[in-house]
């Protein structure tokens, strides 16, 4: 935001209306303090993308007869994410320049997020729920998941697109806070069913990866309720970008792409009834669902 004043001394001048448009410009460009260091920050974090997409297309090309459906959605996120990355920054660059902020460029970078950010708790989603490992489809849950999966893209697109697209301020807070609560109920919502499908999947069967994502998962909450206790006007979006980062790549690690892809699921739906006997019962239940 930006004051300027006109100071007088004339009473005559009292009434005087002026009407005019101003231009400001920082000595690196137009883009104002807030938002000038993430300029450089969407270009860290391209370069990092471009990286992590390297590193896993590869892995895809190598394997790819051995993909399962799960890192096909993994790979989803990861172009998505290089491509919002990359417009993001030229987004800044472009406002920087001058001194307009281009509304096609920012449109697209905000659909890509929005998609980016829905297919990840979509997969975080399908990963707790047992997807590939006690479930080989959702069954009759899709339609549900899909139908979640769905109307938070819309809220989130809804509010990415007016707080963006050819916008410099911040929305007032009753506004703001007309389009958050939709996107807050359904964050909240996916939040919940995916540990409630922990809860589910975990009884049913132990596996060292899922401790180690819920532990990452578990870290990642921690740090975003701490978070919320600092502000700093551009680390915010910053702080938000790395975390969501960081949990990418821990899913690329944990299910990273080998020649075994295939043969690990199907492998592990045995599970060890409390007398020690195999169970095939419940995954059979679970299959019908």
């Amino acid at each position: 935001m930006y004051n300027l004043y006109f100071i007088h001394c004339d009473l005559n001048l009292k009434d005087l209306i002026v009407e005019g448009k101003t231009v400001w410009k920082n000595p690196t460009g137009y883009l104002p303090g807030r938002m000038a260091p993430l300029m450089n920050f969407y270009g860290f974090m391209s370069l990092t993308f471009v990286i992590l997409g390297i590193f896993w297309f590869l892995q895809y090309a190598r394997f790819w007869r051995e993909v399962l459906p799960l890192q096909n959605c993994i790979t989803l996120v990861i172009t998505f994410g290089m491509l919002e990355m990359a417009l993001w920054y030229f987004d800044y660059a472009e406002f920087n320049g001058s001194g307009t902020r281009p509304v096609g460029i920012t449109m697209w970078e905000v659909t890509f997020d929005t998609i980016k950010r829905t297919i990840a708790r979509i997969i975080i989603l399908m990963v707790y729920m047992g997807y590939g490992v006690v479930r080989p489809t959702l069954g009759g849950l899709t339609s549900k998941v899909t139908m979640l999966g769905a109307t938070f893209f819309l809220a989130s697109e809804i509010l990415e697109l007016v707080e963006n697209v050819g916008a410099v301020s911040d929305l007032s807070g009753k506004a703001r806070l007309f389009l958050v609560l939709p996107f807050a109920i359904l964050d909240a919502f996916f939040i919940l069913w995916i540990f409630t499908s922990l809860s589910s999947t975990l009884n049913k069967l132990q596996l060292d990866i899922y401790r180690k994502f819920t532990n990452a998962l578990v870290v990642a909450v921690i740090v975003s309720v701490g978070w919320i206790f600092y502000e700093n006007a551009w680390i915010i979006p910053a702080f938000w970008k790395i975390l969501s980062f960081s949990l990418l790549c821990v899913i690329c690690v944990l299910w990273a792409l080998s020649q075994n892809s295939t043969q690990t699921a199907p492998e592990t739906r045995t599970v060890q009834g409390s007398n020690g006997a195999s169970s095939n019962g419940d995954l059979e239940e679970d299959k019908t669902e």
